[in-house]
């Protein structure tokens, strides 16, 4: 029987999402994905008058080509992805996974090597078309999120169904709050962190780009980093599993990093390349929904009453001159049944415990 949760979120992604006008070109990247999925966004783009063009991925078939990844191969690659995007008006990706860890084994080198050569592919994707990026539920998802997999579906389309338009006045006053905004200063168990956010743009994401959704992000002055945090959501990068990462910066560096047993692991990353020791985006979440860590970021970096702070690229949209191969979103939970904590923005206190303050920022307390 055919689900109509997922013929509304076909019309979400192609409408609200993308917009998709007539006879605009929109590239469908699925990867793991059932059919329905596939079928439901064909035909609601076909609705709309617009032409799709479908890219089927497996994540096993992926792992085996980086195990064996050479540069002059993946640069043929990248040559022949970028062609293809530089055609598209839009990008519409789902992405599921039996595995989370499938490319756990894969050499680092590799999976540099391969995110070096499809750098230029991601970033025409991001500055030059249409695009809207989620994930699929699994019945590996469920097992990330301890639930059914019944009840991890409910939950999935709970969350990737949202009302997103119904928040965005409140997104956008704190977007403005944060533009106006020079000093920010988050304390909570373990985390005393000081710096900048002073001209540098904040960017409302209430759906259009990533679903789920529900953050407000910017980025702090390059240099301005001072202090330590320590994250307490779990996170996966490169396919492989950090728990309770503690960073510490000095000039906007981090000149320490630990993360149990995974601490070699985490430098490994931190040392791919002289950005990836500084933070390119710092961002709210505030998704009503989303209130557990499952290591899954596009999850993850929304929970309710979380920020993130990540090590790495900065986004062109909202700057501050840091380039990195690496972007990694680590995530803060500051609810009181996480230990609380507070942030202020120039001396004021904005956000106690997860909670916002502000009466115009209220209608992100869920």
């Amino acid at each position: 029987m055919h689900d109509p949760r997922i013929d509304a979120l076909a019309k979400q992604l192609a409408g609200y999402s993308t917009n998709l006008k007539k006879d605009e070109k929109v590239l469908l990247d699925l990867y793991d994905v059932p059919d329905s999925i596939g079928i439901a966004l064909i035909r609601e783009v076909r609705r709309r008058k617009a032409v799709p063009f479908v890219r089927i991925h497996r994540a096993a078939v992926n792992r085996e080509m980086l195990m064996g990844a050479e540069d002059e191969q993946y640069a043929t690659i990248s040559r022949h992805l970028l062609t293809e995007m530089k055609g598209m008006d839009a990008y519409i990706a789902v992405r599921g996974s039996n595995n989370i860890s499938e490319t756990s084994d894969v050499k680092q080198a590799n999976m540099q090597l391969a995110m070096k050569r499809m750098r230029p592919v991601i970033d025409y994707r991001v500055k030059k078309t249409k695009w809207c990026v989620l994930r699929w539920p699994t019945p590996a998802m469920a097992q990330q999120a301890g639930m059914s997999t019944e009840a991890f579906e409910d939950f999935y389309f709970k969350v990737c169904l949202l009302d997103y338009k119904s928040l965005l006045p409140a997104m956008n006053a704190l977007k403005r709050l944060m533009e106006k905004t020079d000093k920010v200063h988050i304390t909570g168990p373990g985390t005393d962190l000081k710096f900048s956010i002073k001209d540098i743009p904040a960017v409302v994401c209430g759906g259009n780009y990533n679903i789920p959704d529900g953050e407000v992000f910017t980025a702090p002055v390059k240099d301005s980093v001072e202090g330590v945090v320590s994250h307490n959501a779990p996170t996966i990068y490169q396919g492989i599993a950090f728990d309770s990462i503690r960073l510490e910066f000095t000039k906007g560096k981090i000149t320490k990093a630990e993360a149990g047993g995974k601490t070699k692991e985490l430098n490994r990353i931190l040392d791919t390349d002289p950005g990836a020791r500084y933070i390119g985006e710092f961002a709210l979440g505030f998704h009503p929904v989303i209130l557990e860590p499952m290591r899954d970021i596009l999850f993850d970096e929304k929970i309710a009453g979380s920020f993130h702070f990540t090590p790495g690229q900065a986004y062109e949209i909202a700057d501050n001159g840091n380039q990195s191969q690496v972007h990694w979103d680590m995530v803060n939970i500051q609810r009181k049944d996480y230990g609380g904590g507070e942030i202020r923005f120039d001396g004021k206190l904005i956000r106690k415990n997860g909670v916002f303050l502000p009466k115009n920022l209220a209608k992100l307390n869920g």
